[in-house]
């Protein structure tokens, strides 16, 4: 049985989604459920692109352990020091470089000859060498590239220390056989130097049948994200792959170190925190991904469940709604629950959260455990800002024209504000942008309920653009005006906080 290696990218190519940024403490708690998830390399950012992709990569690599920590650069001498600066601190780390190899993007975006490009290859690889001994190095747009040519990359960088050589299908333009074929000639011409990696995206839809068509040719490493998030349709979906692998252990014969029954809460994470919701018929992880509405399904289902289910949904870690807590529990038995559940808060977020807790326990009849985890999302990812909601008054009715009287805390100061609108939401984000002066446009307007029934915790996101800049905003509560002022005002936090970050021009990150 071979163990494929499990290299996450939801913190680098995952974040480099439209409006999907995330904050350095969203960063860390993303990393750390990746360690309970059981991944064995993240990517923890690109640190040349901005000092706060530095920060965040920096602190990932002093506070998460257990796991290899990887660091993007290109294959240049600035990026590679910095990436080493960034990660030198982890117990594993791992210098991921790279540069591109087909003929389109050394002519019309490089503008380099194919001697350079492996010149600056094998260069910036001794040099992330002389760092770290933990060294990957991708040749981009690899499947667009001549394969001789790659070969002779491929053969060169490993010579000059490079340990995994990562073959990315950087726009997903493969296809499954084509895919396999390479790789097993790349197999055939490395053999055991140096492991083969690969980076799919989704542009055709075939990231996940790619990446299993590399591993039954042999690939020891599959680079993906989760919930399938990544720059333009996406990357390879984690969860797709593992599951696939487990599922059919007698076609692959392999699998991985993943801890499947983490996959839906990891899953939910990344869905809070970049506001990015999961269409209902993803695979694994979709709402509908084990709901049965065909009467003969579910005649199937209700006879033996391996009819019409080849996934067992608790091995994912999707089981029934659980009653776990309510109004007249403690501290000590809510503290608990966290523990069980995976969290590991200090004792400020912990109170900070068990107001919370008792505030929701007294609106609802219920708390179950998806309650939980959106108020311990929305404690730890909390965007600090300028912005936050100290009460809220609507009126609404069949003859009523919708109004909305609003305070705002803005900076040390309440200002309040009455506004009517089209309808109650339109008249709170009204009240909401004359306080603030905005001049954000709505994007996207999203609702979804945490749980089930009329009490259920629902869930607001919001998207904003500014500026050319497009942020994500979410908020949760029993009262869904209230869910999606929190939202409107989660996400004018998060421009305020973009529009004073400095990016560095890079010149374009991705593999």
């Amino acid at each position: 049985m071979t163990i494929i290696k499990i290299f996450d990218t939801t913190l680098r190519d995952g974040e480099q989604s439209p409006g999907a940024s995330m904050n350095v403490d969203e960063k860390i708690q993303v990393a750390k459920q990746l360690v309970r998830l059981g991944v064995d390399i993240i990517e923890a950012g690109f640190p040349f692109a901005s000092q706060g992709d530095f920060e965040a990569v920096k602190r990932i690599a002093n506070e998460v352990k257990g796991v290899v920590i990887a660091a993007l650069a290109r294959a240049k001498e600035e990026d590679i020091k910095i990436a080493y600066e960034a990660i030198k601190d982890a117990p594993m780390r791992r210098i991921h470089t790279f540069h591109s190899t087909s003929d389109i993007h050394l002519k019309y975006q490089f503008r380099v000859s194919r001697d350079e490009a492996l010149r600056r290859s094998v260069e910036m690889v001794k040099l992330a060498r002389s760092l770290a001994e933990d060294i990957e190095f991708s040749p981009m747009d690899a499947t667009r590239t001549e394969v001789p040519y790659l070969l002779e990359v491929i053969d060169a960088v490993i010579e000059a220390g490079a340990g995994t050589v990562n073959i990315p299908d950087t726009v997903g333009y493969t296809t499954p056989i084509e895919f396999g074929n390479l790789i097993k000639i790349i197999k055939e011409k490395i053999g055991n130097r140096a492991t083969i990696s690969v980076h799919c995206h989704n542009d055709l839809g075939l990231a996940t049948a790619n990446s299993l068509a590399a591993i039954i040719n042999g690939a020891g490493q599959v680079e993906c994200t989760i919930n399938s998030i990544g720059e333009r349709a996406g990357n390879c979906a984690m969860e797709e792959v593992v599951m696939a692998l487990k599922t059919r252990r007698d076609f692959f014969n392999a699998d991985t170190n993943i801890n499947t029954k983490e996959i839906i809460r990891t899953s939910r994470l990344i869905t809070r925190i970049t506001g990015m919701a999961v269409q209902p018929n993803k695979a694994i992880v979709g709402a509908n991904a084990f709901a049965h509405e065909s009467g003969i399904h579910q005649d199937g289902l209700l006879k033996e469940k391996m009819t019409y289910e080849i996934i067992r949904p608790e091995d994912i870690g999707l089981q029934k709604t659980e009653l776990v807590l309510g109004k007249h529990s403690g501290r000590h038995a809510f503290k608990a629950r966290l523990q069980e559940l995976g969290y590991d808060l200090n004792q400020e977020e912990i109170d900070t959260a068990f107001k919370k807790f008792k505030h929701l326990a007294d609106q609802k009849k219920y708390i179950f455990d998806e309650d939980i985890e959106t108020i311990i999302s929305e404690e730890v990812s909390k965007t600090p800002g300028i912005y936050s909601l100290v009460d809220l008054l609507v009126a609404s009715g069949v003859n009523l024209k919708p109004a909305a009287a609003l305070k705002l805390k803005v900076g040390d100061n309440i200002v309040e504000k009455m506004e009517h609108g089209d309808g109650p939401v339109d008249a709170v984000y009204r009240a909401i942008a004359k306080i603030t002066n905005t001049k954000s446009s709505l994007l996207k307007f999203e609702v979804k309920s945490i749980t089930g029934g009329t009490d259920a915790l629902g869930e607001v996101m919001v998207t904003l653009e500014e500026g050319g800049k497009t942020v994500r905003g979410s908020g949760a509560d029993t009262d869904i005006i209230v869910a999606a002022a929190k939202a409107y005002i989660n996400a004018l936090n998060r421009l305020a906080v973009k529009q004073k970050q400095t990016k560095a021009d890079t010149g374009g990150d991705t593999i």
